[in-house]
């Protein structure tokens, strides 16, 4: 199934290289790659609809810089960081409008998974995005690519530009923080 993704990728990738097949590949990106793309910018930004504007800006980024993927990695690798870069750049606009601090996004997040209307969770899933919300912002990064997303230490190096070993360590380290939340909030 791996090569078969691969295959379409790489086929996918040629199409957006040929001008006269450009249009109809990015229309076939848009559709194959939305879903995963929202849902990896909604756990960094946790609202439905800020997500949803953030998702068409890295869908308009993607299209502006087709002529820029050199294949050095994955469409979908490359994808995922622009998808990733727009959703730090928007959580840092956010908060310089809301004068939130940097380094303590715990209440904003929090309040965001509270109101929002869209979440369909149950009471330990709203626990689990909570314990995340209190992870710092490099552990959380890394806990929701790797968790959710299910990439590889490899890729998620690539997005990020940090090495194996600090990803390991910080995935470590976040899950050892949300073991000790659910601890908390049990007792």
């Amino acid at each position: 199934m791996t090569d078969n993704l691969s295959n379409q990728e790489a086929e996918l990738t040629e199409a957006l290289r040929n001008p006269d097949t450009r249009r109809k590949a990015f229309s076939q990106l848009v559709s194959t790659y939305q879903e995963q793309l929202y849902w990896q910018i909604r756990k960094l930004v946790i609202n439905h609809d800020d997500t949803a504007d953030v998702l068409q800006n890295t869908m308009l980024k993607i299209w502006q810089n087709l002529d820029n993927f050199r294949g050095d990695s994955k469409l979908s690798t490359w994808m995922y960081t622009i998808a990733h870069n727009e959703a730090l750049s928007f959580l840092t606009k956010m908060r310089a409008e809301r004068e939130l601090a940097l380094d303590d996004p715990e209440g904003y997040l929090q309040n965001q998974i509270e109101s929002d209307k869209y979440f369909d969770g149950d009471e330990t899933q709203k626990n689990l995005l909570q314990a995340i919300a209190t992870l710092p912002s490099r552990q959380r990064q890394v806990f929701n690519m790797r968790y959710y997303d299910e990439l590889s230490y490899e890729e998620i190096s690539v997005i990020l530009g940090t090495s194996v070993g600090a990803l390991k360590a910080s995935y470590h380290f976040a899950v050892e923080r949300i073991t000790l939340f659910f601890e908390r909030i049990k007792t």
